[in-house]
């Protein structure tokens, strides 16, 4: 039976970086994994979808449902959306099971730094209002599994700490 690894933090917190380094690794261990991307699913699937709380609740329920039947066909999951509200990860754990919450922690002023969308860059000049973990609202997670400070360690490092989580969690020989 697989599972999912939910990858969880605001925008610029490293998400989709560690998603693909940690796909990579277990595919190179021989396991069957698939990465579900916030970004990429909307873009493709409804990309006028705006960003109110009832439409991100929409955008969350489609990638639940998605990482559901992966994990339930055997495929290890890995999950990059912010999600901002803890209500709707303790749905995902509740929904799929065996579900693995990463919540990857970096400091806004790296965030800004890092910027990979330019979307702190629109937020500071005003162009955006209500970007998630700037003027917006993210909820920390209360009890993941993991907690990565990605501004401290390396994406190697990151990989190592979810694949040592997930073995301890027995999803992993």
């Amino acid at each position: 039976m697989s599972f999912v690894i939910w990858l969880t933090g605001p925008s610029g917190a490293g998400k989709t970086t560690l998603a693909r380094a940690l796909a990579k690794r277990l595919e190179e261990m021989g396991y069957k994994v698939e990465t579900l991307d916030g970004d990429g699913i909307r873009s493709k699937l409804y990309p006028d979808l705006g960003f109110s709380k009832k439409e991100r609740e929409m955008h969350n329920r489609v990638v639940v449902e998605m990482a559901k039947l992966l994990a339930r066909n055997g495929i290890i999951t890995i999950v990059s959306v912010i999600a901002p509200y803890r209500e709707w990860r303790e749905y995902a754990r509740k929904e799929i099971g065996r579900f693995v919450e990463v919540y990857l922690r970096c400091p806004l002023e790296v965030r800004i730094k890092r910027d990979p969308k330019g979307l702190y860059a629109k937020a500071l000049r005003g162009e955006i209002k209500g970007l998630t973990g700037f003027d917006g609202e993210y909820e920390e997670p209360e009890n993941p599994e993991l907690i990565l400070n990605t501004d401290r360690m390396s994406v190697d490092e990151e990989v190592e700490a979810v694949i040592r989580k997930v073995r301890e969690l027995g999803y992993l020989k």
